[in-house]
């Protein structure tokens, strides 16, 4: 802070963005230049001007996971996380013994996690400069998990640093946002995914394009439409959906197809994973060896399969809402064409490739035209509309087939 000649404190100087591309464990955060800054200034403050909890929020796919854990990284880094060192290979990899890093794939956060985080929380560094403890999910802790997290916030070790990551600030619990630096992230452009599909992933100028487009900002949906030619072929099924309800058994034959494909979809991940566990525990339990077993083993195996219930849960309603944010693509063209936001006239983006600025789904171009000419914009919001239930629906434990029959229903104007 700075005193004007008229006696007035004047403001802190905004940070000024890095110049240059970024670099090192910085690299892969595409258009966030600003927090980007703030993180690397904090770096290099040093211990006595390091604040000790933080809160790294950004919309889905912008990175703040990612911004999370190169922070970690640069923290045990000599020189600020230059990416190639011992330290930032192995606290990105979650190899390095004094950053931990929590990712969930179950519904919430409990009590005991939390506690066993505080006590590592506690401990001093045996290697690095910090300790350091990342909770990518911190809006799935409990109510009691904050409390219990709450008092290591406040008085935290001196070379302790807690990141926590979320959406937003308001899906924090108020007691713990309040005690945390808020960092947010921003959804980058389409250029700038383009870019770093390019560079780092050699993808074809053509079809990072199409994918940082179709992703609308989300890097790791970018990713997979770029690499995978299953990922398109989905996402082509769902951008179809409104084509076929053509009547009730339509739609209720859609619904169940989306549904069973967001379930096997769940499956690649969950099997694998439900296996492993369920084998380590049994062998931590002493399965298979002589002796009698704990009276406790029941109790714990059927804990696990309720956690690994609800991350299989999780995971099919994550893959639901990717299909429901697909469609919504599709209306959102349609509504921009009927509004006069969009011209299918205009001048191609890509010269004698047919695409349209302003379009999501310029592949698309002829059909998007045809239903915005057939419909009216308030149909098209109504459809929006639907969607958005559906979601909230979802959120709100519906059952999934219920949810999307009756956001189907309502899309092939038969519920109207």
């Amino acid at each position: 802070m700075t005193q004007s000649p008229s006696g007035q404190v004047a403001a802190p100087a905004a940070p000024e963005a890095p110049s240059g591309p970024l670099t090192g464990v910085w690299a892969d955060l595409v258009g966030q230049s600003e927090a980007v800054t703030i993180l690397r200034r904090a770096v290099a403050g040093g211990l006595h001007a390091m604040t000790h909890a933080w809160l790294v929020t950004g919309p889905p796919g912008s990175g703040r996971s990612n911004a999370a854990r190169a922070f970690a990284a640069a923290l045990q880094c000599p020189d600020g996380g230059c990416g190639t060192c011992r330290e930032c290979r192995s606290a990105l990899s979650g190899a390095h013994p004094d950053v931990t890093l929590v990712r969930t794939e179950k519904l919430s956060i409990g009590v005991d996690e939390v506690r066993d985080l505080v006590r590592k929380a506690a401990m001093s560094p045996t290697m690095g400069r910090y300790q350091v403890i990342v909770i990518e999910d911190a809006d799935r802790i409990t109510t009691q998990g904050a409390d219990a997290l709450l008092k290591s916030i406040e008085e935290p070790p001196p070379r302790t640093v807690w990141i926590l990551c979320a959406p937003t600030a308001d899906d924090v619990i108020v007691t713990i946002r309040s005690r945390c630096r808020q960092v947010g992230m921003r959804t980058p452009a389409d250029a700038d995914v383009v870019r770093l599909l390019i560079n780092r992933d050699g993808a074809d100028p053509a079809m990072a394009e199409y994918a940082a487009r179709a992703a609308q900002g989300h890097i790791g949906r970018a990713k997979a439409l770029a690499r995978s030619e299953e990922s398109r072929a989905a996402r082509r099924t769902v951008l179809q959906v409104p084509s076929r309800l053509a009547d009730l058994d339509a739609a209720l034959t859609i619904a169940a197809e989306l549904v069973d494909t967001a379930t096997d979809e769940a499956k690649k991940v969950t099997d694998v994973l439900d296996d492993r566990e369920k084998k380590e525990l049994q062998e931590a339990l002493g399965y298979g060896t002589k002796g009698a077993r704990p009276r406790s083993a029941a109790a714990a195996l059927k804990s696990l399969t309720d956690q690994q219930t609800a991350r299989a849960k999780r995971l099919r309603r994550d893959a639901l809402d990717r299909s429901l944010t697909e469609l919504t693509t599709w209306y959102r063209d349609i509504l921009a064409v009927q509004t006069g936001a969009v011209e299918l006239d205009a001048a191609s983006a890509a010269p004698g490739e047919g695409r349209v600025p302003g379009l999501i789904n310029t592949d698309m171009r002829d059909e998007i035209g045809a239903a915005a000419g057939a419909s009216t914009p308030e149909r098209t919001l109504a459809c929006i509309d639907a969607i958005l239930a559906c979601r909230e629906a979802l959120m709100h434990n519906v059952a999934e087939v219920l949810a999307v029959e009756a956001m189907l229903v309502r899309l092939s104007g038969l519920g109207r």
